[in-house]
């Protein structure tokens, strides 16, 4: 090799040697730089606090009555009315025992009866003279014995012309409210078919089907807050009366009932919302349902804000309801959680809060 060349090579080796500490620091001076430059992450903040929390069902239901009767006749006829306030109408009122309708065709059945209390009181008459006279010993005790069988006998018959003509009449068995009328007056109706139907207004209740995942949630006694579209605005309190002890096998659900507590004027068919309380934490660490991520893993953590900074705790958490979730463990009350800005947040990373809060 020549001479120039290696003079060149020297001189080259020398430059690397000088400018290659003087290159490194420029990166790392470019590093800190794009560090700098690099803008930090905005985030939103709220404050652990302590409140209770419930863990709630949410259903829909309806106004229901649980006291019905359909009425109807045993006998065959016309349809005639006997109300002197004027034919039956749904939305009357009713009395226990007022007579709602008749048949027509109950004009021989009244006519038996008329001569069966005539027998009746024929044999009733000549049951006494017998006493008298056996009393006399007029005549031997065995008449006594038939006389008072055939007044049995008698009486029997106006018994049973009784029941007969009340098969010719509709009288409301409790007081309720007639919801629908079946005929007209002057059909002619055959024995058993259902002519009036009627409702209690005391026996008014929600009910509501439970799905199968949560049938066994429910139990009597349970408070509920009711809501219905017929009264905007109001919630009103009430408890689950009743449990169905089987499920409908068509729907999968169990129906259940609830009781208002304080008097509401019910329409049956009354749409219901219902919420209930399955389980309460009185004095729980409450935080927002945002500031709770779940890792792949199953872990879930959540970010505090401090001193300028996100610090990553595992949290353990307990009861969700209304977009908030109790914190069992690694929350403090007081401490600043991170609600949104956290998805891609790391430990110990520097944010800055909106509004300046949480420092």
């Amino acid at each position: 090799m020549n001479k120039p060349v290696l003079v060149l090579a020297s001189l080259l080796a020398t430059a690397i040697t000088f400018f290659g500490p003087w290159q490194a620091c420029g990166q790392e001076k470019g590093k800190e730089e794009a560090q700098k430059a690099k803008p930090v992450p905005m985030v939103a903040v709220q404050k652990a606090e302590v409140a209770p929390i419930s863990r709630t069902l949410d259903l829909t239901g309806t106004a229901t009555s649980t006291r019905q009767a359909r009425l109807a006749s045993p006998g065959e006829g016309p349809v005639q009315n006997c109300r002197l306030r004027g034919p039956v109408r749904e939305g009357d009122e009713v009395k226990r025992g007022e007579r709602i309708l008749r048949i027509g065709r109950s004009s021989a059945v009244e006519a038996q009866l008329s001569s069966a209390a005539a027998s009746l009181r024929e044999q009733e008459a000549e049951l006494q003279r017998v006493k008298v006279l056996v009393k006399n010993g007029a005549i031997p005790g065995a008449q006594l014995d038939t006389a008072l069988a055939k007044y049995e006998s008698a009486r029997a018959q106006v018994t049973k012309a009784k029941e007969s003509i009340a098969d010719y009449y509709l009288d409301a068995p409790w007081n309720g409210i007639v919801s629908k009328v079946l005929f007209k007056e002057g059909d002619y109706v055959a024995p058993r078919v259902p002519l009036v139907e009627m409702y209690d207004p005391n026996s008014l209740v929600i009910r509501l089907a439970v799905p199968e995942a949560q049938s066994t949630l429910v139990f009597k006694g349970m408070p509920v807050k009711v809501q219905m579209d017929a009264y905007p605005g109001k919630t009103f309190e009430g408890k689950i009366s009743l449990v169905y002890p089987e499920l409908d096998t068509r729907m999968r659900t169990r129906t259940a009932e609830v009781k208002l507590e304080a008097p509401v004027a019910l329409i049956p068919g009354m749409f219901a919302r219902l919420q209930i309380g399955l389980e309460t934490a009185t004095d729980a660490v409450v935080v927002p349902g945002d500031a709770v991520l779940v890792l792949p893993n199953g872990e879930k953590v959540a970010f505090i804000l401090k001193d300028g900074k996100a610090q990553r705790r595992v949290v353990q958490t307990g009861l969700e309801a209304s977009g908030r979730v109790q914190i069992v463990s690694g929350v403090q009350p007081g401490e600043t959680v991170i609600t949104a800005g956290n998805e891609k947040l790391k430990d110990g990373m520097e944010v800055k809060a909106q509004g300046g809060a949480g420092k």
